[in-house]
């Protein structure tokens, strides 16, 4: 794998645009509508969110991808179209006005929406925007970098990454952007992820490589325990890039689901990074578990404590608390074989061996956790399986933030 510029835009034929339309009132300026087209028709593959309760959005794009094929992308941000007046209504007419602009139909659009929940969204702002965003479309680094901005919210840094893999002797690109800062939680949270390659595969094949990544990647983030009404990850491939179509689950496809997981990886860390607030990204490792289902519990519970992320601000070695979550986790493991250390840039600290503390240099420990990337690693000598889950600490400006989000 090789990690290349030009995000969504960097797979041959796709373009893509951002423009402010003015969905976003409080901001004359910021982006808040994007665009994404494939010049062929695309095999198309998703996962949303499992909230109970869902935007608009959502139902729309599962009835236009029911027969696994899409050419484009039309979102916006600022407003989430979610349990609103007209919400379902709008979401066809965003995909209607953009078939109008592009000449497609309006099925062949997935449709997404992010913001504050339960206010009608802006429709005309968003038909007067698409003519500027068809008219902006490109397929240099420019239209992937004006569509990741368009999907932000309360993300402080755009999400954007492109990467090339050799699929039956041919070059194949995969390039994405994503939004997410606050409302993540394991299944998705308030993010958006939108991937394009070029690859000719099935969308069976595609499905299933999504279904088997997004598992381990997206829904191994959690910022604060909240699941979003709006989540959706979808990847869309042309074709082009004219490799043996991959319809079987062979060596083809394997090289598929390891590109794709390292994109999505690569998205996930940035979105737990990126939390609101957040001062830090905190990753926590376990291995050398019975199971990797066990390891994953076990890890989110860490990453999703609010006490282990108040430490983590704190820059506090408070080791007590991280298995107090694990504990708790409803995951088997035995407390008597655990080590726990504190890694990061600048060295590692094991504080627990056993089950039990150990004397340890405090100010070595502060240093090690008030780099920007932190990583809690936890043995438990009961097996052979690992995982990773991200999260961030808990800053007080999260509180702020989320204090006066909507008005």
């Amino acid at each position: 794998m090789k990690q290349i510029s030009g995000g969504i835009t960097a797979p041959k034929g796709f373009k893509a645009a951002g423009v402010h339309c003015g969905v976003k009132t409080h901001n004359t300026t910021k982006k808040d509508l994007a665009l994404i087209l494939s010049e062929q028709e695309c095999s198309v593959a998703a996962t949303y969110t499992m909230n109970r309760v869902k935007a608009a959005p959502i139902y729309v794009t599962m009835d236009h991808l029911e027969d696994g094929t899409a050419w484009g992308v039309v979102a916006n941000s600022g407003n989430a179209n979610a349990c609103a007046p007209m919400s379902h209504e709008y979401a066809e007419q965003m995909c209607q006005a953009a078939a109008k602009v592009t000449g497609r139909q309006a099925s062949d659009f997935v449709v997404a929406s992010t913001g504050v929940i339960g206010q009608t969204l802006n429709i005309g702002a968003i038909e007067a925007g698409l003519p500027e965003a068809v008219a902006a479309l490109t397929d240099d680094a420019a239209g992937s970098d004006a569509a990741a901005h368009a999907i932000m919210t309360t993300d402080t840094e755009k999400k954007e990454i492109a990467l090339t893999c050799s699929i039956g002797g041919k070059t194949v690109t995969l390039g994405a952007i994503a939004k997410g800062s606050g409302m993540i939680h394991p299944n998705m949270g308030t993010m958006l992820c939108f991937i394009t390659t070029d690859c000719a595969i099935t969308h069976e094949m595609l499905s299933d490589a999504l279904h088997e990544v997004v598992p381990r990647t997206f829904n191994r983030v959690t910022v604060d325990g909240d699941t979003s009404t709006n989540d959706m990850c979808v990847v869309l491939a042309n074709g082009m890039a004219e490799n043996p179509l991959v319809e079987w689950k062979d060596d083809n496809y394997t090289v598929f689901v390891k590109a794709l997981r390292q994109l999505c990886e690569h998205l996930a860390r940035r979105i737990a990074g990126d939390g609101e607030g957040a001062s830090r990204l905190v990753t926590c490792r376990v291995w050398q578990a019975r199971s990797e289902e066990s390891a994953e519990r076990l890890a989110k519970a860490v990453v999703g404590s609010p006490l282990v992320k108040a430490a983590m601000f704190g820059a506090d070695a408070n080791w007590g608390r991280v298995l107090c979550a694990m504990g708790y986790s409803k995951a088997p493991f035995r407390p008597e074989y655990v080590d726990v250390k504190f890694v990061s840039a600048v060295g590692e600290v094991l504080v627990c061996k056993d089950g039990m503390g150990l004397d340890f240099d405090e100010e070595s420990a502060k240093s090690i956790l008030t780099q920007d990337e932190v990583t809690i690693d936890v043995c438990l000598h009961e097996g052979e399986w690992e995982a990773s889950c991200w999260g961030c600490d808990l800053t007080y400006d999260y509180v702020k933030i989320n204090g006066d989000y909507r008005t």
